[in-house]
């Protein structure tokens, strides 16, 4: 399985035209065919950044997959829906990642709906990190060994779970780079990590924010929140 990750800055007066561009026409268009679902529909949470900004991820079965998809936006019938896109948005930026090793099961595209869904908005942080040159498997095997179980921990200041571990493909976008997509269950301790220092046993020697920086010290954090339609709640 691979993921396309897009990034869209979006028009700002055309911002309910674009989600119904993707919810209408890309959504329902993918289910045409075998090769790919979307996954998410991200809204970029109010007051938490640049403002109409969307995340969309897109599953594609594997690399072949990938180019007819490719091919379909290009010549085939997914063009005319690409080009009338690009009056939505002003730019868009886009990554083609793997799964890690350790990330948790993703469901068969068969079961991802392509309509008709409505649910209550969840929340999600997206963290992006890149690992120091040569470091990256290095990163990859701590985060899942350390970083991840953590959250598990009751007593951890943060309630989410990773629901998607990710790397960027080589030559398909900035690398190394590390994304993990991880649900906010309670949001009580995110509004405590936004009005509140971190404490030192968090971020003090031993701790997984002090030892990772060995692998890592570039990190960027997005706090984002599905549409009501939104295949992945």
């Amino acid at each position: 399985m691979l993921f396309v990750h897009q990034l869209h800055k979006v028009v700002g007066k055309r911002a309910a035209a674009f989600e119904s561009h993707i919810r209408d026409g890309w959504m329902p268009l993918l289910g045409d065919g075998k090769d790919a679902r979307l996954a998410w529909y991200f809204d970029l949470a109010h007051g938490s950044g640049l403002a109409y900004r969307v995340v969309t991820i897109t599953a594609v079965r594997d690399g072949p997959a990938y180019l007819r998809l490719v091919e379909r936006m290009a010549r085939g019938d997914l063009r005319t829906w690409a080009r009338d896109l690009d009056g939505l948005q002003h730019e868009s930026h886009g990554r083609v990642l793997a799964p890690l090793p350790w990330s948790p099961p993703f469901p068969p595209l068969e079961d991802l709906a392509i309509g008709g869904v409505d649910h209550d908005p969840t929340m999600y942080m997206e963290d992006t990190m890149w690992p120091f040159p040569g470091k990256l498997r290095q990163y990859v095997e701590a985060a899942g060994a350390v970083y991840r179980p953590s959250l598990a921990d009751t007593d951890a200041r943060m309630h989410m779970s990773v629901a998607l571990g990710l790397e960027t493909m080589p030559g398909a976008g900035r690398s190394p780079e590390v994304t993990l997509l991880q649900q906010l269950s309670s949001l009580p301790p995110l509004i405590a990590l936004l009005t509140q220092d971190i404490p030192p046993e968090v971020t003090g020697p031993g701790s997984w924010m002090y030892e990772a920086l060995d692998l890592r010290d570039r990190r960027r954090s997005r706090l984002l929140r599905t549409a009501p339609w939104s295949p992945l709640p």
